[in-house]
């Protein structure tokens, strides 16, 4: 069976907004946001959903899925700066550092993520010492390095209608 084209476009959408666990009103926002900023719409969105702080703990390897990464933010368990933060769409900027708090570093799920992320490589944009739980948010990232198997386009062409 063909998808239509908006059908296409709905999919990339939802497809987007459930990888990073956003709702449809705050993925409006972002997609304003992008709208808003110098720049090529598609790739400001990337940009934008890949510096939410629960995002960003997921991709060093703290958290073994977006939804665990969200949890341990909203738990208090990452620090910022060296200060807590408890809200998963917190934007980073270049240069933040992102900790694990000391009472959950012994956690069983945390040391788990640790181990299989120790393994691979990490985002480019980010660097990371799991011998200190900490890591840094170095750079915005590039859509050519965010490995998601969604068309961005189709999801500004859906907005902009």
């Amino acid at each position: 069976m063909k998808l239509t084209h908006y059908a296409k476009q709905l999919r990339s959408k939802q497809a987007m907004k459930r990888s990073y666990g956003i709702f449809e009103k705050q993925f409006r926002k972002y997609f304003d946001k992008a709208v808003k900023a110098k720049g090529i719409t598609g790739s400001m969105l990337i940009k934008i959903v890949e510096s939410r702080l629960d995002n960003t703990v997921y991709r060093l390897g703290f958290a073994l899925s977006r939804a665990h990464a969200r949890q341990m933010v909203n738990h208090g368990h990452i620090l910022v700066n060296g200060r807590k933060v408890d809200i998963p769409s917190y934007e980073l900027k270049a240069g933040d550092t992102i900790e694990i708090s000391e009472k959950i570093r012994s956690n069983s799920d945390v040391k788990q993520a640790i181990e299989v992320s120790s393994s691979r490589n990490v985002s480019p944009w980010l660097e990371v010492d799991y011998d200190l739980f900490k890591g840094t948010f170095v750079r915005m990232p590039e859509v050519e390095e965010v490995n998601l198997p969604i068309d961005v386009q189709d999801i500004i062409e859906l907005y902009s209608k």
